[in-house]
């Protein structure tokens, strides 16, 4: 899986597909509309990755100020976009960035 559009097939599934680093795993879970296992995924994973999305994942819940720390954490500022297009641009920056599956 290493392009987004094969990424964002995979949402629909039942369950996420095996071997997915913890920020993927995490933005899987957030398409899939359950905010507690993508938080708790993300808070779990100690990267700069993880910090990202864990900073996104505060986003969509609306607290901006813990958002915008954990941007902070991952060395990125919370950009002036729509949360749609972030996420495309988190998954597509870690899938390119992972190993081919």
């Amino acid at each position: 899986m290493t392009t987004l559009d094969a990424f964002n097939s995979t949402i629909s599934g039942d369950a996420p597909p095996a071997g997915l680093p913890k920020p993927l795993l995490a933005l899987w879970w957030a398409k899939k509309g359950d905010w507690e296992k993508a938080h708790a995924t993300a808070q779990s994973d100690k990267t700069k990755d993880g910090a990202w999305v864990h900073g996104y994942l505060h986003w969509v819940e609306g607290d901006l100020d813990n958002s915008s720390y954990w941007y902070g954490q991952s060395g990125r500022r919370r950009p002036d976009t729509a949360l749609d297009a972030e996420w495309d641009k988190i998954a597509a920056t870690l899938l390119a960035a992972a190993p081919v599956a």
